[in-house]
């Protein structure tokens, strides 16, 4: 055995790293710390733009490592418009209510495709599978929305929504991960399956139900398309419409007179950072206490052990 590749025993066995062992580091070190810069840095550069003089923005197009003539101005003038605030009001009122709907539907419908011997389980399966693959369209859904009478209503943005085949399913081979003999000894012991379902087998997936509650909430929170076409009324619509429309140049949302406002022209461009900055910072903040739940929930919801 060569020196550089001798065995050192100190306190327990260590191995002496060779010089292709010790280049290889040096090399994924600097390569990983690449990656995180080019994903790092667009956060970096919207953070420091929100911050920095609209007259720089402008003038200067280029990168930017920290925030040139510092003011908060964009960040008050954001928090002074009505509808911003109106447009994170609807968009907790959309989660508060639709996710425990969607983690309830989700459950219960990934406890019927788990249960063995369940008749007519072939066919519901297959028009349940159908719906991932074939859709009546955008016309069709507006005029179901339209009838049903949840036109110009959060309600619009709740219902339609309310489960994923995609994630009943993942939930459905969670739920499959659950020994039989658990439920063969409930049922013995006389219950039924809504306690099956919630004494049982929904503490045993715990970190499946972490992940869908993200899945759902990112979902909700990302979704504009539905509420452009839905809602009528600028005080019903979710944060992200508000901030889609600041982005656009010729959006009258923000400011109906919006070329005549000295106040809007002095953050013409800084205003659309600090919007992303508010709409982005909530879901940086939740994730971190949902990811240690990630890989294991998905793991879990996605092979059968």
């Amino acid at each position: 055995m060569s020196k550089k590749q001798k065995v050192i025993i100190h306190n327990g066995m260590e191995i002496k790293k060779s010089t292709g062992d010790k280049i290889f580091d040096v090399i994924n070190a600097l390569v990983l710390i690449a990656l995180c810069f080019v994903t790092l840095y667009p956060m970096w550069y919207v953070l420091c733009a929100s911050f920095t003089e609209n007259s720089y923005l402008v003038a200067n197009q280029g990168v930017l490592f920290w925030p040139h003539g510092f003011t908060t101005g964009s960040y008050k003038m954001a928090f002074e418009h009505p509808l911003i605030l109106s447009g994170y009001k609807n968009i907790l009122i959309v989660l508060g209510v639709s996710l425990p709907l969607n983690i309830f539907m989700t459950l219960f419908c990934g406890y019927f495709l788990a249960c063995k011997g369940m008749m007519w389980k072939k066919p519901i399966m297959f028009m349940i599978m159908f719906t991932m693959f074939f859709g009546g369209g955008m016309i069709p859904a507006y005029l179901n929305i339209r009838d049903l009478g949840l036109y110009n209503s959060l309600w619009a943005l709740i219902l339609p929504g309310m489960i994923s085949v995609y994630n009943s399913i993942i939930c459905r081979t969670a739920i499959e991960s659950v020994p039989e003999s658990l439920k063969e000894s409930a049922y013995i012991d006389g219950a039924n399956d809504l306690i099956i379902v919630f004494k049982i087998i929904l503490p045993l997936i715990m970190p499946t139900i972490a992940v869908l509650l993200l899945y759902y909430g990112v979902g909700h929170w990302n979704a504009w398309f539905n509420a452009s076409i839905y809602l009528q009324d600028n005080e019903l619509l979710p944060i992200q419409n508000i901030m889609r429309s600041i982005l656009i140049a010729n959006s009258n949302i923000l400011n109906a007179s919006a070329a005549e406002n000295d106040q809007v022209n002095e953050f013409a461009e800084s205003i659309k950072y600090a919007t992303i900055i508010l709409t982005t910072v909530p879901v940086l903040c939740i994730y971190p206490y949902l990811q240690k739940y990630f890989v294991k929930g998905v793991m879990v919801g996605a092979v059968k052990g």
